[in-house]
């Protein structure tokens, strides 16, 4: 009797403490990953950091699978895989590490956390009517939003911190179309190995781009700094959290996995703080507040409109 109640309880720790775990490692890492990214690119081309982390991170997925014998993709969930390759990482990842060279990681794992506010929009513009609740947060983040720049006003002047400011909003608003697309097209297909192809498609593409504009530089110029970096952003960053993140989408409520979203700034600014030495102020901290509340009450009103 008491070996089966052992067995019972350890079993339902296992199923819950899991996800909780996994979880927790999403909140923290990618956080994390930010500030790789801003080390990483001091020293080299931002989007050749992305196009070497995606080529990297999707040959270890790839060849995984392939070791496995896992069927490959057919017909139209090529198609698929294409465009959230596109939408995923080329534009959101990509842009949003080219972001962090002209802006601060913590100011950009908070514009990085806006991605509800462009879904609420799509929608909206898709003809979907918008809650009451989503007007409200979405009210609120601007304030929020307000108030985190208020630090920033003379930055403004600055072309590099617009054009900062410009592609890492840019990188929200293609990952909110790719959520958007992934929901609707990509259920049936191995979501690991998806990610994978569309990593390892990204490199390819994003190598083409920037080979064919000048804006790579040989691979004996990297420094170690950078090597380092990218080592982190594959292993961390593309791999163990992305499998982290994969399995609390499937084994948590959404309410409860899309907490990484509210986690990943705080991490980003606190660590930034400690290791790079960037500004964390009241109205940093009041602004990351209102910003956080305002995403949770969007959060909130998406996870109403499914339920409906």
């Amino acid at each position: 009797m008491r070996t089966r109640i052992q067995t019972a309880f350890s079993g339902k720790v296992e199923a819950i403490g899991l996800p909780i775990l996994a979880l927790f490692w999403v909140s923290f890492f990618w956080g994390t990953t930010w500030l790789a990214s801003k080390e990483g690119v001091k020293h080299m081309p931002a989007l050749q950091l992305a196009t070497i982390r995606q080529f990297l991170g999707g040959i270890m997925y790839v060849g995984y699978f392939i070791i496995k014998k896992e069927p490959w993709p057919k017909g139209k969930q090529w198609r698929t895989i294409l465009i959230l390759a596109i939408l995923n990482f080329c534009c959101s990842n990509g842009l949003s590490t080219w972001g962090v060279k002209y802006i601060s990681s913590g100011l950009g794992a908070i514009i990085g956390a806006i991605f509800p506010i462009w879904i609420v929009i799509i929608c909206f513009f898709k003809g979907e009517r918008i809650a009451k609740l989503a007007v409200t947060g979405l009210l609120i983040c601007f304030g929020g939003i307000c108030i985190i720049f208020a630090d920033h006003l003379g930055d403004f002047l600055r072309p590099d911190f617009q054009f900062g400011i410009f592609l890492s909003v840019a990188s929200t608003i293609t990952w909110a179309f790719g959520i958007l697309h992934t929901k609707k097209k990509a259920a049936s297909f191995n979501p690991y190995f998806s990610l994978g192809l569309q990593m390892l498609l990204s490199s390819f593409i994003l190598f083409g781009i920037t080979e064919a504009a000048g804006m790579n530089i040989s691979l004996s110029e990297i420094p170690l700094t950078s090597w380092w970096a990218i080592g982190y952003l594959v292993i961390i960053g593309s791999i163990l959290t992305f499998v982290a993140f994969i399995y609390t989408l499937q084994h948590l409520p959404t309410e409860v996995s899309s907490i990484y979203a509210y986690m990943n700034p705080i991490v980003a600014i606190v660590l930034a703080f400690f290791i790079f030495g960037e500004p964390l102020t009241q109205s940093i901290v009041i602004g990351v507040a209102v910003t956080l509340m305002g995403l949770y009450l969007v959060n909130k009103s998406i996870r109403k409109s499914k339920l409906k």
